[in-house]
């Protein structure tokens, strides 16, 4: 075991510039997330109020257990989308991992301030991330609903395909097979598809006056088959309570349904899966505060992972595997809030190019990919939690590279990970580029969660790279129709080119199309993968480590 990190020299100009960024990163973001968390506007929340409802987060704050923290999932999903609908703020829903009764959970809440709750693509997708972590961790998930359905203008992005709203009862069935615990309160309109949801859960609350269950409302019974009736008549508390017995348990208000999902989720069978090792936790030797500078704005300037891992791992403690080997990846066994974890982590390196030029870049060469492969294996071997920080161009590129079988160790990497079983926690803290995403567990590698620090931009190839490749495409373009640019015009050309594809590269733009689960301080990473690990521990078993073939 070896103690890593320094102390940082806080009065130093490099210090107080990357400070004063991230600070300002995060004060955007904070000032976008709150603004993001009025839903619909204050007018839409009055308007929730006069009817007797909670919004969908006083719900939430009233379900988890007080003083207990709620881990929101996709804040910013379909973030500047949708635009010509007239936007769908967080996709209409909100999503996240909280206490009940002492449990952690997941909570699905459909926000009626939002397009009264209406599905658009990114809800779906939103939902159905949702299920995902329920079911990867064994979680029991609790949904309040509270939705309008489809909406409908959109119908054919939403409605007929595999990853689309119908996935989402296919997943109730599944998930009741496993044995997840699945809790639903109809405490508004729930309708058509959509009705399915809560009664395909094992428990289904509704509210007196204000939930509607019905495979169709009032007004489409009348033009379908000429009957005549209210929605309270046709679908409301009293009839599914008293006369069609489709629901569990009628409640007068949204409190007292709150009251009663939590009486019965603190009647839930004991928790016995203990999967991973945890001991009493230390704090970080040195400051989380110093995460917030350790990464400096000019992305092409070189900073020292060590001492970011030792900022947020206990007692600034390592076991670093092949310590001299593939320095471009660091390995290490750690403990984070007690959690025992496997830390994969890039490198960034100076590097000679073949004009003799140094540049900084957290490249991943053979012997890299190759420990680092071995090292995720070894994890899987000793059921030890994998965690992944991103700040990655690529693997190493060139003939000497090529012909020493880059290809092969990548993709030995690219195994090890793809065959893990152990839980896989992703923080993308800088770069997230090319087929480095992906050896780093990316999205596409099923990282239990996956978040990025306002410092990441995520690619097919840096900024830089793909401005001038996309541009020498236009001018070749135009070069075979006869046509041509001055110097000049190709600057502002290139310069158009590099911000579309900045913009396009950034966390919002990533956190928008829930590429991650969000933007996250960095001063909250610690206490989000102990989180995660915890919820990791609920599943029955982990099933059984086989990379697969690889050439070695």
């Amino acid at each position: 075991m070896k103690i890593i990190g320094s102390p940082l020299d806080t009065n130093s100009l490099a210090y107080q510039s990357a400070l004063d960024a991230s600070r300002n990163a995060l004060r955007k973001f904070s000032a976008l997330g709150d603004e993001t968390k009025l839903g619909g506007g204050v007018k839409n929340i009055e308007k929730q109020h006069e009817k007797g409802k909670l919004t969908a987060r006083e719900r939430i704050e009233k379900l988890i257990d007080p003083g207990s923290d709620f881990l929101e999932i996709g804040l910013f999903a379909a973030h500047d989308m949708y635009e010509s609908e007239g936007g769908a703020v967080s996709a209409g829903v909100v999503t996240g991992i909280g206490r009940v009764s002492g449990r952690l959970c997941v909570i699905v809440a459909n926000d009626a301030t939002v397009k009264a709750g209406a599905w658009f693509p990114m809800t779906g997708k939103k939902n159905l991330r949702a299920q995902e972590i329920s079911i990867e961790n064994h979680l029991p998930i609790i949904y309040l609903v509270d939705s309008a359905g489809v909406y409908l203008p959109m119908q054919d992005e939403i409605f007929p395909d595999k990853e689309h709203f119908g996935r989402i009862f296919r997943n109730n069935a599944v998930m009741s097979s496993k044995g997840i615990v699945q809790l639903a309160a109809i405490m508004g309109p729930c309708v058509a598809g959509g009705a399915y949801l809560p009664i395909m859960s094992d428990e289904a609350l509704i509210v007196e006056g204000t939930g509607h269950v019905f495979l169709a409302g009032s007004a489409l019974v009348e033009a379908a088959i000429g009957e005549r009736i209210d929605n309270e008549s046709l679908g409301g508390a009293k009839v599914h309570s008293e006369v069609s017995g489709v629901t569990d348990y009628k409640m007068p208000n949204d409190d007292a349904c709150i009251a009663e999902l939590r009486s019965i989720m603190s009647k839930l069978g004991p928790l016995e899966h203990h999967h991973f090792d945890r001991v009493e936790p230390k704090p970080p030797l040195y400051d989380p505060e110093e995460l917030l500078a350790i990464i400096p704005p000019d992305r092409a300037k070189p900073y020292d992972m060590y001492e970011v891992i030792a900022r947020f791992v206990d007692a600034g403690e390592i076991d670093e595997y092949k310590a001299d080997y593939g320095k471009t990846i660091i390995t290490c066994y750690a403990r984070i809030d007690g959690w025992s974890v496997g830390i994969v982590a890039n490198q960034r390196s100076v590097v000679k190019t073949a004009k003799g030029e140094m540049q900084v870049g957290g490249v991943i060469y053979s012997d890299s990919a190759d420990k680092a492969a071995r090292f995720i294996m070894n994890c899987n071997q000793k059921h030890i939690p994998l965690v992944f920080l991103q700040d990655v161009t690529g693997f190493m590129v060139g003939s000497r590279s090529e012909h020493g079988g880059i290809i092969k160790d990548g993709a030995k990497m690219v195994s090890a990970v793809a065959n893990s079983v152990v839980p896989k926690f992703t923080f993308i803290v800088g770069n997230s580029n090319g087929a480095g995403n992906y050896a780093m567990c990316g999205k596409a590698y099923d990282p239990r969660m996956i978040f990025s620090w306002p410092t990441s931009q995520i690619s097919v190839m840096g900024g830089a790279q793909a401005s001038k490749t996309l541009l020498s495409i236009k001018l070749a373009s135009m070069k075979k129709t006869g046509g041509a640019i001055s110097d000049e015009e190709q600057k502002k050309m290139l310069a158009e080119i590099q911000q579309r594809y900045d913009d396009q590269t950034g966390p919002l733009y990533a956190a928008a199309r829930l590429w991650t689960d969000g933007i996250v301080d960095p001063r909250d990473t610690r206490s989000i993968i102990s989180t995660g690990i915890a919820m990791a521990d609920h599943v029955p078993e982990l099933g059984k480590f086989n990379v697969g073939v690889i050439q070695v």
